[in-house]
């Protein structure tokens, strides 16, 4: 469990099924859309999943009333491109509930996750893919002081348009390195 101000991130339990419906069921950024859940068997199965993860998988709750407002999990670099050097390196993911963005609480879980990856998991470097157009999630990596690495164009395709053709999203890398945090704190 890690507390902030004003959130605790903690491990999805089950009467957290509600509150993950409410945000999976309105997704709008394609890298999500395998997340979206349309029915609330959908989210049971969602739910499930968060439970079970091997993830670094966290509720973001509100502290005042235990309401789930969104996640953040971290991922090691993918298997197959990781090297014993990269076994150090993650890769954050953070959904929040439209209605609570705007109002620096994805700023605040990912700080305090960020201390968490760097500081209990030993993370030597911490690294973001953001679509191009996800105008808030590259703000929350500039304000998490996130270097700017560079842009796949079309690297990716998480959607098809109405013929069955893929989508392919121009995708942004940021990164911050353990030192990098360091410095910051001083």
């Amino acid at each position: 469990m890690i507390s902030t101000e004003r959130l605790i991130l903690r491990p999805f339990e089950q009467k957290d099924l509600n509150d993950l419906y409410d945000y999976l069921k309105s997704i709008h950024i394609n890298c999500f859309s395998d997340m979206k859940a349309n029915t609330l068997e959908e989210a049971k199965k969602a739910l499930k999943e968060r439970i079970e993860s091997n993830f670094e998988f966290l509720a973001i709750t509100l502290k005042e009333n235990g309401k789930v407002i969104g996640e953040i999990f971290a991922g090691k670099e993918p298997i197959g491109m990781q090297t014993v050097e990269e076994a150090d390196t993650y890769s954050p993911c953070w959904l929040l509930n439209e209605s609570y963005q705007g109002k620096g609480y994805a700023f605040e879980a990912a700080k305090a996750f960020f201390d968490h990856l760097f500081y209990n998991l030993n993370a030597r470097r911490v690294f973001a893919f953001v679509e191009d157009y996800n105008t808030p999630s590259r703000r929350l990596c500039e304000k998490l002081s996130m270097r700017y690495e560079g842009c796949f164009k079309e690297y990716v395709s998480f959607v098809n348009d109405e013929n069955g053709n893929p989508i392919y999203e121009n995708t942004m890398q940021y990164a911050i390195l353990k030192k990098e945090w360091d410095a910051l704190k001083k």
